[in-house]
């Protein structure tokens, strides 16, 4: 998963990759991840790791700025300053749209599931639409 980007020892590369584009290839000085099971934060010098993302809020800090992030599952590695995050989908925080995550979660909540399978579509789709509703609170 990890390219050969040249960081600096204070220095983070960040690399968030979807199906169809690279949405963001940048330095930081702080990673924040939505992890499946909470959030990962992510510093330079930081031991190698492998998750399995949620939905939810990706952050990159450069500076004094941060950029916001709704990602929509998927993996993340990071090895050698180099945070490569592989997802879904991956939505800067001000285009997530709150009208339709909100009638995502109506939907899915009304829905009635009988089965596992059935089940966990719905929990999927409820997990999707609040982990939007949050960015979206956020990044307003």
């Amino acid at each position: 998963m990890a390219e050969s980007h040249p960081t600096t020892a204070g220095t983070l590369q960040c690399i968030v990759v979807t199906p169809e584009t690279t949405v963001l290839d940048t330095p930081a000085d702080f990673v924040a991840l939505p992890l499946f099971d909470g959030e990962a934060g992510v510093a330079p010098g930081r031991a190698p790791l492998i998750g399995r993302l949620g939905y939810g809020e990706l952050r990159v800090r450069t500076g004094g700025n941060t950029r916001r992030y709704y990602v929509d599952g998927g993996f993340v590695q990071v090895v050698d300053n180099v945070v490569s995050v592989l997802s879904n989908r991956a939505i800067p925080a001000e285009k997530v749209d709150s009208t339709a995550a909100a009638e995502q979660l109506s939907a899915a909540l009304a829905r009635p599931a009988a089965g596992r399978e059935e089940l966990a579509i719905r929990d999927r789709q409820v997990n999707q639409a609040r982990g939007q509703l949050r960015v979206a609170a956020r990044a307003h």
